[in-house]
C-alpha cells in the first residue's frame, strides 16, 4: 500500500532513477563500444566539415578559411541544370523499383520455401540463394559483363535458341535499366528471405493444428495464418527501406555503366563522382550531395517514425 502510494504521489521518478542506474551499470560494454564510436567520429562526423565548401567557391589552395563565398549559388545552379533532374528521376526509379522488388520476391519466396518438407533441400537452396550476398559488386559486375556482352554466354543462348539478334544489356539505356534492377534482386534477395523466414519460425505451430482440425488445407493456411503473421515484418522492412530512397547503390552502377547510357543510367553518386573527383568541381559536387544527403536524413525519420507506429518497431 506505502509503494502504491509512493507511486502515485510522485510518478515518473522511479523509471528516470531506474533508466540513469541502467546507463552506470554496464560501463565494461560502454567500453568496448569506445573504439568504434571513436572511428565513426574520425570518418563520419570529422569530414561534416567540408559541408562548407557547398557554399562556398572552395579551392584547394585557398582551404576552406579563405576561399569566397557564394551562399547558395551552386544550389540554384543545381535546380537549373535539367540533367540534374534527370540523375535524380534516375535514382528514384532504380532505388524505389528495388525496393519494391527486393520485398515481394523474398516475401513469395520465403512462403515457397516454407512449404518444402525436406530439411536438406531447403538449406541447400536456401545457401544458394543466399551465396550472391556475400559477393562484391566488383565481382560480380566482372562476371556479369561477360556473360552480357553481345559475345556472351547469355546472347549466345539467346541468338541459337530464339534466333534474334544479340541485345545490347549494358550499352542500351532501358536494357540496362533492367540489368540493374534484376542483377540487384538477384544479389540481395537471398539476405531478405532470411529476414521472412525468421519471422515464419516464430510462428505458433499451434495454429496450424487448429487450422487443420478446422479442415483448412494448406492453402488457407497460408492465407490466413503464414501471411498474416509475415505483415508486421513485411511493414518494417519496407519502412526501413524508406531511407534508401536516394540510394540507388553507387558499386552497382559504377561498376556497370558507361558513357553510352549516362542519360538512363546515372545517378546523383556517381554525377557526384565525376563533378567532384575528376572535373574538380568540388563546391557543386558537395551541394549535390548535401542536398541528397538532406532528403535522406528526412526520409529516415519518416521510415522509423512508420516502423513505429504500424509494426511497432523501434531503435530508440
Amino acid at each position: 500500500m506505502e509503494a502504491n502510494t509512493i507511486q502515485q504521489v510522485n510518478p515518473g521518478k522511479t523509471p528516470r532513477l531506474s533508466r540513469k542506474k541502467g546507463y552506470k551499470q554496464p560501463w565494461v560494454l560502454h567500453f568496448m563500444v569506445l573504439p568504434a564510436a571513436v572511428m565513426v567520429f574520425i570518418f563520419s562526423y570529422v569530414p561534416m566539415g567540408g559541408i562548407l565548401m557547398a557554399f562556398q567557391d572552395y579551392k584547394p589552395a585557398l582551404g576552406f578559411a579563405d576561399s569566397p563565398w557564394v551562399g547558395l549559388k551552386h544550389f540554384e545552379y543545381m535546380w537549373q541544370n535539367d540533367y540534374f533532374l534527370q540523375i535524380t528521376w534516375n535514382t528514384l526509379f532504380f532505388a524505389c523499383s528495388k525496393m519494391v522488388m527486393n520485398l515481394i520476391i523474398p516475401f513469395f519466396f520465403a512462403l515457397l520455401l516454407n512449404e518444402v518438407r525436406k530439411m536438406a533441400l531447403k538449406r541447400t537452396i536456401q545457401t544458394l540463394v543466399y551465396l550472391p550476398h556475400f559477393l562484391s559488386w566488383v565481382t560480380l559486375s566482372g562476371i556479369l559483363i561477360d556473360m552480357l556482352a553481345q559475345t556472351g554466354l547469355i546472347n549466345q543462348f539467346i541468338s541459337s535458341v530464339f534466333g534474334v539478334k544479340p541485345i545490347f544489356f549494358l550499352g542500351d539505356g532501358n536494357w540496362f535499366r533492367f540489368t540493374i534492377i534484376f542483377s540487384d534482386v538477384w544479389k540481395e534477395f537471398g539476405f531478405n528471405m532470411i529476414i521472412f523466414l525468421a519471422a515464419l519460425s516464430g510462428i505458433n505451430p499451434s495454429l496450424y493444428e487448429a487450422a487443420e482440425v478446422d479442415g483448412a488445407g494448406r492453402w488457407k493456411q497460408t492465407i490466413y495464418i503464414t501471411i498474416p503473421a509475415l505483415i508486421p515484418i513485411a511493414i518494417v522492412v519496407a519502412t526501413l527501406a524508406l531511407g534508401n530512397v536516394m540510394n540507388a547503390n553507387f558499386d552497382q552502377v559504377f561498376n556497370l555503366y558507361s558513357p553510352l547510357i549516362y542519360q538512363q543510367g546515372d545517378i546523383i553518386d556517381t554525377f557526384v563522382y565525376r563533378e567532384g573527383l575528376l572535373s574538380g568541381q568540388f563546391s557543386f559536387a558537395t551541394a549535390v550531395n548535401l542536398f541528397k544527403s538532406a532528403i535522406s536524413l528526412i526520409l529516415i525519420v519518416i521510415s522509423y517514425r512508420l516502423a513505429y507506429r504500424f509494426a511497432g518497431y523501434r531503435i530508440f
